[in-house]
């Protein structure tokens, strides 16, 4: 049988894999090792300052390796990346079976009759205007749902499938959860809503720490929101890479995930059960698909409900916690099921 010949186009934000932030670039590097251990012919598009073991091509380095270089940059920088990534594919094009892509908008243009033999996954919420949009002029383009709750915001005629993410199985253990403390990791944003897990701890009678970058966006939410509520009990310890979350999962009681906004996701639950820890999370957008309630953890409509909840997540096996993980939430996994969705868009 012919080796597939896959292109990944990773978005240029940050380089793939990430060091701190970066939830898609991490996805995506995943997803590129999990394909090669499949024997796919995989070529990464990223930034140049990229570590993935994948064969790669991009010429241009990282938003966030520019901003650490030169500080203040243009706002059309995204753009100048963008555009000089996507003439990068475009001279390749016909070098592959498929072109899988993780960015914004630019490739449906660029892909032309191509889009037949491509996938667009969107990491991002889908209902608002810029979507709606983009969606009415590409009715052709395939596009891949990372839960059931996105993809039903997306257009019938784009719809390829839906494909949970998945993390490297070897990345974290299983821990003790003996810290006697809460977690939250997250933007310290409004969409994520750390105020409100600090409140949920501090009324469980709990302390909680909190890791995450603040929000470039929203920088005031943090300074007016957060920050009034931190002390001895209630510590921010900024963004973690891989092993800090390590330490910070793995011993925790439990995670807490009060978010207000239709998450497509939600990466962090799935890295906590990776180490065993219970998810405690509001019942919006994806939640309902990735916590097993009263197994993985609990789904919830309040902060009171999660107060009550916090109390009761040590009764959840932490062992089971990490089966589920293994079972629903590897990279294997995720390769397997856009492998499927590959394998059908070049059989259409």
């Amino acid at each position: 049988m012919k080796t597939l010949r896959v292109a990944q186009v990773a978005p240029n934000i940050f380089p793939t894999p990430p060091g701190l932030s970066g939830g898609t670039e991490r996805v995506v590097h995943d997803l590129c090792k999990a394909l090669g251990s499949l024997d796919i012919d995989v070529t990464l598009f990223a930034p140049s300052d990229s570590r993935c073991d994948t064969a790669r091509i991009g010429s241009l380095p990282s938003l966030a390796a520019l901003k650490d270089r030169y500080g203040t940059l243009p706002p059309s920088i995204p753009q100048v990346l963008e555009a000089v990534q996507m003439d990068e594919l475009r001279r390749r094009l016909d070098s592959f079976d498929i072109v899988h892509c993780h960015g914004e908008f630019f490739h449906a243009a660029l892909l032309g009759e191509k889009r037949r033999h491509s996938l667009t996954t969107i990491h991002w919420r889908v209902d608002e205007l810029d979507r709606q949009l983009f969606f009415e002029a590409f009715p052709d383009l395939p596009v891949a749902g990372i839960s059931n709750s996105q993809l039903k915001q997306i257009p019938a005629a784009n719809r390829a499938g839906i494909v949970h993410h998945g993390l490297d199985a070897e990345r974290y253990r299983p821990g003790d959860g003996k810290g006697g403390y809460a977690a939250f990791i997250g933007r310290m944003t409004d969409q994520k809503q750390p105020d409100a897990a600090i409140r949920i701890a501090r009324a469980a009678g709990m302390p909680i720490r909190l890791a995450g970058a603040v929000d470039v966006g929203n920088p005031g939410y943090f300074r007016e929101r957060v920050e009034p509520l931190l002390g001895d009990q209630a510590v921010f310890v900024g963004a973690l890479d891989d092993a800090g979350k390590q330490d910070l999962l793995g011993s925790a009681t439990a995670l807490l995930f009060p978010i207000d906004w239709p998450e497509p996701f939600g990466l962090v639950m799935i890295e906590a059960m990776a180490c065993g820890t219970p998810v405690i999370a509001f019942d919006r957008g994806s939640v309902p698909e990735i916590v097993e309630d009263g197994v993985t953890g609990f789904v919830v409509r309040s902060e009171d409900e999660a107060v009550e909840t916090l109390k009761r997540a040590p009764e959840l096996d932490r062992s089971v916690i990490r089966k589920r993980f293994e079972s629903r939430f590897t990279a294997r996994r995720m390769a397997e099921d856009y492998l499927a969705i590959y394998r059908e868009l070049l059989a259409a």
